[in-house]
């Protein structure tokens, strides 16, 4: 049988392997000069394959449509996909949070292992070639049209990715072959990115990294995020890994109504985090209040929290009244920020929405529309939290695909 995979991204190329392993004749076209551009990238470089997870913890951490997944994730688990790798020759190494790595910290060695096992399976690679679009008769694929020639074949499976880091190759093909085949595309959003904030104060904190602090996040003034971790700012407001992971939340909401706030010292109660400040103020009475708060905050933090606690910078902590020092422990404990947007897709892990799983088989990835095309990887309406979680969900459905 006949198989044609156009991308070759983490989900193309392990389609493509097994597909080939169970005997089919398989072309991958690949529109950039090498595969797994993307992938290169991922992890800041390092390539986070997988969760070491439950199949349960797993499905916990998937934002968009995790039941669809269910027939994918049970046929071929986190352990799975570890196993795989190692038997290809990746030692791999699990990090916190289970995050699983190649003991070599290299995303390049995921590549070559994959790029290797495909040779070895005699997939046949075409590097530097566009399709156009797909062949399709009677809601039958037949192929696909590229820069180069038609090509034929018995099954399509489009793995084309989203719309993030476009740098990479990933420009929506998938999306425009779908919906005009009559699939539906749900909303199209930036997913796991930082978010542009509101006003000028968090510009003088550009730099700024934050550990174990508590972000929180409201809609309308009701909460629907709260994690404690890592916060960096920046020149266009606030990223590190509790934004990206509230992003994955965000980006299916209205932007106006957002409110974030930050926790400083989640670790301590307000009326703990008052007796400190008060046994600090004891100790020094006679200092201003803006040489009084060193011990307690990052040095560049410290000129906004003087400002949004309205306590006069050159009070002296001995007159400082219980109500203002109380309104500093507010300030501390919500440290708060309007969201005017999240970063666009240049810098977007993942893109949220995607075709419909309505118009999917969850047990095959075969589209409800045309036979034997197939819907892998990101390009899906499915997405999910920081962690591999999402390479996972590409692995899976390309396994599923497969079978």
């Amino acid at each position: 049988m006949k198989v044609i995979v156009i991308g070759g991204g983490a989900s193309g190329m392990v389609a493509s392997y097994f597909f080939a392993k169970n005997g089919n004749e398989v072309t991958l076209i690949e529109k950039n000069e090498k595969l797994g551009k993307k992938l290169y990238i991922t992890g800041k470089g390092r390539c986070n394959l997988t969760n070491n997870c439950s199949v349960e913890d797993f499905l916990n951490n998937v934002v968009s449509n995790p039941k669809f997944l269910l027939s994918s994730i049970n046929n071929f688990t986190p352990e799975d996909t570890m196993n795989f790798f190692e038997s290809l020759g990746l030692p791999l190494k699990t990090e916190r949070g289970n995050r699983v790595f190649p003991l070599s910290d290299k995303s390049s060695d995921v590549i070559k292992v994959l790029e290797k096992a495909l040779i070895n399976l005699g997939v046949e690679i075409r590097f530097n070639e566009n399709v156009l679009d797909l062949i399709v008769e009677d809601n039958t694929i037949k192929g696909v049209t590229t820069t180069m020639c038609d090509y034929f074949a018995d099954k399509v499976v489009v793995a084309t990715g989203g719309l993030s880091y476009p740098s990479t190759g990933s420009t929506g093909d998938g999306y425009k072959w779908a919906e005009k085949l009559g699939h539906k595309i749900t909303d199209l959003k930036p997913s796991l990115c930082g978010f542009n904030l509101k006003g000028e104060e968090y510009k003088e904190l550009q730099g700024l990294g934050l550990k174990n602090v508590t972000l929180t996040a409201y809609d309308d003034g009701k909460q629907y995020y709260k994690e404690m971790g890592e916060i960096l700012f920046t020149h266009f407001g606030i990223s590190g890994p509790l934004v990206l992971s509230c992003s994955a939340l965000t980006c299916k909401k209205d932007y106006k109504k957002i409110t974030l706030s930050i926790d400083l010292k989640p670790a301590l109660s307000e009326k703990e985090l008052d007796n400190r400040i008060l046994r600090d103020f004891s100790i020094n009475k006679n200092k201003e209040f803006k040489n009084s708060l060193d011990g307690l905050l990052p040095k560049t933090l410290i000129p906004l929290i003087i400002t949004r606690s309205k306590i006069l910078p050159y009070k002296k902590n001995n007159v400082i009244s219980k109500e203002e020092r109380l309104g500093l422990v507010n300030t501390l404990k919500n440290l708060n920020f309007s969201l005017a947007s999240l970063r666009d897709y240049t810098e977007a892990v993942i893109t949220s929405g995607g075709i419909s799983i309505k118009d999917v088989n969850p047990s095959t990835m075969e589209s409800k529309i045309v036979k034997n095309l197939y819907f892998i990887g990101e390009v899906l309406d499915v997405d999910a939290f920081t962690g591999g979680f999402n390479l996972q969900i590409a692995f899976s459905t390309a396994k599923r695909c497969a079978n």
